[in-house]
């Protein structure tokens, strides 16, 4: 018997980088994907990130940091 000759849905294929996802998100769902630490953005930007995570998520631990 031989391997399968067919990738499933989902499987193979070239994996987008995760700036192309949340860009394809923004772009076709109007979803923003955006880390509170994103040196693209300034200050009062990253603080209004903040606010808004807090308010729709609640309060992050202070101890995950994803540089």
């Amino acid at each position: 018997m031989t391997g399968m000759r067919f990738t499933p849905k989902g499987y193979g294929g070239r994996r987008r980088d995760p700036q192309q996802v949340k860009r394809d998100g923004w772009q076709e769902q109007g979803v923003l994907a955006v880390s509170v630490d994103d040196d693209r953005l300034t200050w009062p930007e990253r603080e209004l990130v903040r606010q808004l995570g807090e308010r729709l998520y609640g309060q992050r631990d202070r101890e995950v940091r994803h540089d």
